[in-house]
């Protein structure tokens, strides 16, 4: 068989015909091979060539872009050539995952390279693979002429690259192939770092890194603030959120689930109050309802709302479940009232429809709260009634965070002093410092706990050689029945042989920080000196407490808010305050002066045991008898 292949210029405009070449089937193959590319972004080719299965879609056909608007600004981020990192923190149900096979459709076909898929686990991505990814690969004819059919399950072939599925739990498989574009879905349901594997996000991107043309995309619902997608979305380059323009005033608004409002009649049921929810425009206040969404949404954009460096290589893009198209204002709403009252349920609300990372509010601190408990002491200035100082010490590579805290009854607490030292030396002239009351009166440091976690070898021998005020201290990984343990340091060769230790349940002390803080100043208040620095005050409450679920249970635990926050001043007021337990504070308030002797105020009149000696004075001598 001959084929012709040609390509004739208009000759409307004068110029020759090209003439025509005959040429055999593989040399016509051949010749295909060696045309570029259409240019074509991710978006385009969607829309061009993106078939939806039956079985994974509500809208089975060809792919349109105008249902979903807003995943254009995050499939062409993708042909961006300064952008290496693509995240997309979401809700559920509003397209991520078709993103990502978006991108892996548009490579396949117009840039082939090495490209792997990370799932949360390698099960889910067997399942994957089978009945979502196969099937819309090879419903594209383009795509199905390039696939190969003997493909692994975990190992999809094509002309020009293969495709590798791997499950964040299995190391083996994140750690085996170089790869250019890397796709990873639900991050936040990742495993994290342990002592035996790296954490998955970071073993998987070590894969690309001999690529300087490399594309790694990164979505997931979010959990808690310290969560892999939240933490991302953070350390961004750019972040970006998609806006839409009112309706009635044209102003572009960002859709916050605040601006929803329905009925706060108490005799209505939660379905009818629901039922009438509308949106009220936080610029114009006029009620915009879900037929004006979707004319909104097609006018939207996406704008920058944080810009942190010149060069930017890693963009985030973050939205609410406000912007599907598929939920009414009315589905939201009623969300909310079904689970506002049950936290678990809740929490599922917060990060599935709000995008936003669970907090518990019950223990939730700021540094405003810790300023408010200033009093009209100066630093280094003990309140008089005060009846023990304790220090804490937190240990870091490079330096060390201390602090000082008076204590009294009914733990009734001030700090006095705090800081950062380079050396064990200033923390040591620090605690036998004398402080004054405000009557002049000296105390000094009763008993200071150093953390032994960091530096063990150092802090065991500084101990040893301070033991007059200093015990090592380690925090405890497990809940403890009692909030701290007397241990013994058992390291042989170590000058701290036989040393007390205290091991410390570091959360049911942050518990008692946390609500103590919340108290007025006064009797039982956690309190700070007049003047406190900021930067104190941001470090003691760098955690807050959220819920975790491990193994199917679920429990609260403190972490810390930013990833990249300090919290090491608030180790130090853990172990001050442990050192206070140590010593007893919670019963000072039992503790009285020393009762004189009673006197009888009969002149004269002799007690009855001073008669009974006078009379029987001699009773030894009498051979221990004696009279009555």
């Amino acid at each position: 068989m001959r084929l012709s292949c040609s390509q004739n210029a208009g000759d409307d405009q004068g110029k020759m015909p090209r003439s025509k070449f005959i040429v055999t089937a593989y040399q016509f193959d051949a010749l295909q091979m060696l045309c570029p590319p259409e240019q074509l972004t991710v978006s385009e080719w969607a829309e061009q060539y993106r078939i939806l299965d039956p079985r994974s879609s509500a809208m089975p056909g060809k792919w349109n872009n105008s249902i979903t608007p807003y995943l254009v600004g995050i499939m062409d981020e993708f042909n961006n050539y300064e952008t290496e990192v693509i995240i997309f923190c979401k809700p559920t149900q509003v397209g991520g995952t078709e993103v990502l096979q978006n991108m892996i459709g548009y490579t396949v076909m117009q840039d082939p390279s090495p490209t792997m898929i990370v799932y949360p686990t390698d099960v889910l991505a067997k399942s994957i693979s089978e009945n979502r990814l196969q099937p819309m690969l090879t419903a594209i004819p383009e795509i199905k002429k390039r696939f190969h059919e003997n493909s692994a399950m975990l190992e999809l072939q094509f002309d020009g690259m293969y495709l590798s599925l791997a499950g964040s739990n299995s190391p083996s498989g994140l750690a085996s192939k170089p790869i250019r574009i890397l796709m990873m879905d639900e991050v936040d349901k990742y495993p994290g770092a342990s002592s035996r594997e790296a954490d998955p996000i970071k073993l998987a991107m070590e894969r690309t890194k001999t690529f300087h043309n490399r594309k790694i995309f990164m979505t997931s619902t979010p959990t808690i603030r310290t969560g892999h997608i939240w933490r991302a979305k953070e350390g961004a380059d750019i972040e970006k959120h998609y806006f839409v323009p009112c309706t009635h005033c044209g102003e572009f608004i960002e859709f916050f689930f605040k601006n929803i409002r329905f009925p706060d009649d108490e005799t209505m049921s939660y379905a009818d109050r629901a039922e009438v929810a509308v949106y009220v425009c936080q610029k114009c206040g006029c009620i915009i309802t879900d037929n004006d969404k979707h004319s909104m949404l097609r006018l939207g954009e996406w704008r920058i709302v944080r810009h942190n460096t010149k060069y930017a290589r890693t963009v985030a893009f973050w939205m609410n479940t406000l912007y599907s198209p598929f939920v009414r204002w009315a589905d939201i709403a009623k969300e909310f009232l079904l689970t506002k009252d049950n936290p678990e349920e809740l929490q599922n609300f917060t990060n599935s429809w709000l995008a936003e990372p669970w907090e518990d509010t019950k223990l939730k601190t700021n540094a405003d709260l810790v300023m408010e408990r200033q009093t009209e002491l100066p630093a280094l200035i003990v309140p008089e009634w005060a009846k023990l100082l304790t220090g804490g010490v937190d240990v870091q590579e490079n330096s060390l965070y201390w602090t000082i805290r008076a204590w009294g009854d009914f733990l009734t607490s001030q700090n006095i002093a705090h800081g950062q030292a380079l050396s064990f030396e200033e923390v040591d002239r620090m605690m036998n410092l004398e402080y004054m009351t405000e009557k002049g009166t000296p105390m000094i440091v009763n008993l200071c706990l150093v953390d032994s976690g960091d530096q063990t070898d150092m802090v065991y021998d500084f101990c040893a050689s301070h033991s007059d005020y200093c015990l090592p201290s380690k925090g405890s990984s497990h809940a403890q029945l009692s909030h701290y343990k007397l241990s013994r340091i058992n390291k042989e060769g170590s000058r701290a042989y036989g040393m007390t230790l205290v091991l410390i349940d570091t959360e049911k002390y942050k518990d008692m920080i946390a609500g103590r803080m919340k108290r007025e100043n006064g009797r039982g208040s956690w309190m700070v000196y007049a003047d406190c620095d900021y930067e104190y005050a941001v470090q003691v409450t760098a955690e807050h407490k959220v819920n975790v679920k491990r193994n199917g249970v679920t429990r609260q635990v403190w972490q810390k808010k930013h990833s990249h926050g300090d919290n090491h001043l608030l180790d130090a007021e853990v172990y001050a305050m442990a050192a206070a337990d140590v010593l007893g504070v919670r019963t000072l308030h039992l503790e009285q002066e020393e009762i004189p002797k009673r006197q009888n105020p009969a002149s004269g009149k002799e007690q009855p045991e001073e008669q009974w000696i006078k009379v029987n004075e001699d009773w030894m001598q009498r051979g221990g008898s004696y009279g009555s």
